[in-house]
């Protein structure tokens, strides 16, 4: 059959060629009319040839059948999820700064070191504090002393009312000088906020510090947010306590599945997103602050779905179609279907028209096969 094609369009060719040739010296518009005629038959051959292709001869069906597999196809559930990637975020994470200007005496700490909260970091210096406190604990006991005669003196109206209220007020004045002193003191301790590890020391023993300066830097990585940010489209979908799958490039083998713990209420103006946000457990410290991870969010599911393997879908110039095994003549032969394929996850397709319940359709062998072609089912 191939053979007499090509014989047959060479001949074809060979006599527009001749034709060509001898019409040279003739008026062109005649030339032109006489091209366009010749231009008109040619395809009209050429489509008379390619529908003699594609479709079976009487020896395609008494031949060699096409050995295929089938299945028939039943509604299943259905779901579909879209991807997202995000990152991983610190919720617990804290800047240390003094609170009092001093020079840095001791440090209590290493970086990666896991600390609590409360523990000693550093310390600053306080000689001058503790100079001042001993200084004023002598004047604080001489005034207690001077009070305390003054009021049993005036409880006996003995002594004018204003001694009596200049030692109450010295003494009382003192107190406060001395508990200001002791809260330098206990700022000049630094202490940790938060329980974590001592990720960056900036200072060292013996430089200043002051108010504002960072000095340390503490995180937890015991709960992690994993923060994404989806396209608004999605905004009807995408619920607060939702479940979602995540997974890490970084660690192929860790799959997780939680609830969304937050749902953004601002639509970036920039990029029309918003954000979402899952918090995650970290035990084991494996995952850290900034690692990329992935997020998988369901946004459609359907019960009742007619699914076929997206492999099997393919496409000309009409539409997408499929190939069928039905029953003509007592022969099994392939029927070329068109179908409306709808959302599509992982390697199945949704149909959502052309086919019904209860349709063969083939699964193996469908590259072997055309419109009609006669096929044995070899389940």
């Amino acid at each position: 059959m191939k053979t007499i094609i090509k014989i047959t369009f060479l001949a074809l060719v060979t006599s527009f060629m001749f034709a060509c040739g001898s019409s040279q010296k003739e008026n062109p518009v005649v030339q032109m009319e006489t091209y366009k005629k010749q231009v008109s038959e040619l395809n009209k051959k050429i489509e008379d040839i390619e529908k003699d292709i594609n479709t079976p001869s009487q020896e395609t069906y008494t031949g060699i059948k096409v050995p295929v597999l089938t299945q028939v196809l039943q509604p299943e559930m259905f779901s579909h999820y879209f991807e997202a990637a995000g990152e991983l975020e610190t919720i617990d994470e804290a800047f240390i700064s003094p609170e009092v200007n001093g020079q840095v005496v001791h440090i209590s700490v290493k970086e990666g070191q896991m600390v609590k909260k409360g523990q000693i970091l550093a310390r600053l210096n306080t000689v001058v504090i503790e100079k001042n406190m001993q200084e004023l604990d002598s004047q604080l006991s001489l005034a207690e002393t001077i009070y305390k005669k003054q009021s049993a003196l005036w409880e006996k109206n003995i002594g004018s009312e204003r001694q009596f209220l200049e030692a109450k007020n010295n003494y009382e004045s003192l107190q406060i000088k001395l508990e200001t002193l002791k809260a330098q003191y206990n700022m000049s301790i630094i202490v940790s906020p938060i329980s974590g590890v001592v990720e960056t020391i900036v200072l060292k023993e013996g430089e200043m510090a002051s108010p504002g300066m960072q000095f340390m830097r503490i995180v937890n990585i015991d709960e992690l947010f994993l923060t994404a940010q989806l396209s608004e489209a999605y905004l009807p979908v995408v619920k607060k306590g939702e479940e979602v799958t995540i997974t890490f490039p970084t660690y192929p083998g860790i799959k997780m599945s939680k609830p969304i713990h937050r749902t953004g209420n601002v639509i970036n103006k920039e990029n029309r997103t918003f954000e979402v946000q899952v918090k995650l457990d970290n035990p084991m410290g494996v995952l850290k602050p900034n690692m990329l991870a992935n997020i998988e969010i369901n946004d459609y599911n359907n019960e009742q779905a007619l699914v076929v393997p997206s492999i099997l879908i393919r496409n000309d110039m009409k539409g997408s179609y499929i190939y069928l095994a039905d029953q003509k003549d007592s022969e099994t032969v392939a029927r070329k279907q068109y179908v409306t394929i709808g959302k599509s996850f992982k390697d199945k397709t949704e149909v959502i028209a052309g086919l019904t319940e209860g349709d063969i359709y083939i699964t193996d062998g469908y590259s072997n096969v055309s419109d009609g072609a006669v096929v044995k089912v070899m389940n």
